[in-house]
């Protein structure tokens, strides 16, 4: 075979599977809904995102009344970032709504935006399958965007004398199999665990309706223990925060040591340990997330104004404030 056809027939090979290559790109991106320019659009919109200093500068912020709801957890951003956002934005309304028989919770708030009572919602934990399948069902997809770090703590009586607790003592603590303060090495006295929520079939637990009735509980019974969110907890006078680990050589207190005695509250208060939640040193931590539904219409452009506000320098800097951790 002569030189110039062995050039011609390798030109043609490299021709053909660069069409093959680029076909089967193709295929692959309409398939997955997404094309190049899509990628590179995302990535300059993240990056633009992540520029994004004050509130001023986040675009496409509706007009309007808009109704949310959901987490208790999300009291002080509320109380926080609201007014802040109303001052720059006075037209972008915001109404935190409570459900009509239930207390507000991540769950009722999500129930309320399945059944458009909210625009958008405050989450303390991720979507479960049901919610996304109930979404579907009513012609719509719900998405979660993360736009803070929090952790749980746990509180006991001031007078309670244990160094602290592992997540497997927490959880046995509540599933009934642990019942005395004395297989923790503390004290011959009875655990008394609270929750906020429902009665149900667990009849060792105590169930409250609030955050501050369970901390009345623990500030005057010996035995009790309450678990909630660590900004509502590690700044309490009345109540003592525990470290808390992954096994007894490494407790990690919820609070920046060294802990401040509470006979100096509230002068001087303790405050959270954000480095050892944000490393992931702190072995319970979670996301908040806001919920949007993605329906087309004003109640997703709300619920995507929201949370870009929250993501700016500006919002995070709020989040940290009101006691968490920025995510970014």
């Amino acid at each position: 075979m002569s030189h110039k056809n062995e050039t011609t027939i390798l030109v043609l090979a490299i021709i053909i599977t660069a069409s093959l290559v680029g076909a089967g790109f193709w295929w692959f991106t309409s398939r997955s809904g997404v094309n190049s320019g899509s990628l590179l659009n995302n990535q300059s919109n993240q990056s633009a995102q992540s520029d994004i200093e004050t509130f001023a500068q986040v675009k496409r912020v509706p007009k309007g009344l808009f109704n949310y709801g959901g987490s208790t957890t999300w009291a002080t951003i509320r109380r926080d970032l609201d007014p802040a956002i109303q001052t720059v934005w006075p037209q972008f309304r915001l109404r935190y709504t409570h459900p009509n028989s239930d207390t507000p919770s991540s769950g009722t708030g999500i129930a309320m935006l399945l059944d458009n009572q909210l625009s958008f919602a405050h989450s303390s934990r991720a979507l479960e399958d049901k919610e996304y399948e109930q979404a579907k069902q009513r012609g719509f997809t719900l998405k979660e965007i993360p736009v803070a770090i929090d952790a749980f703590a746990v509180v006991v009586n001031p007078s309670l004398n244990i160094p602290g607790l592992t997540v497997d003592q927490l959880n046995n603590i509540y599933a009934g199999k642990i019942t005395n303060w004395r297989e923790l090495g503390g004290p011959n006295l009875k655990i008394k665990p609270y929750r906020k929520g429902d009665k149900d079939s667990n009849s060792h637990i105590q169930f409250v309706s609030t955050t501050t009735e369970a901390l009345r509980k623990v500030a005057t019974e010996p035995g009790a223990i309450f678990q909630a969110s660590a900004p509502l907890l590690v700044v309490q006078c009345k109540v003592k925060a525990l470290p808390l680990g992954r096994n007894l050589e490494q407790l990690i207190p919820p609070y920046k040591p060294p802990f401040v005695p509470l006979e100096r509250c509230p002068s001087q208060r303790n405050q959270l340990n954000a480095e050892a939640f944000l490393s992931g040193e702190y072995p319970i931590t979670r996301r908040l997330f806001v919920v949007i539904k993605e329906n087309g219409q004003s109640d997703q452009e709300a619920g995507e104004a929201y949370a870009k506000l929250l993501l700016t320098n500006q919002g995070q800097e709020l989040i940290k404030k009101a006691g968490f951790v920025r995510i970014k």
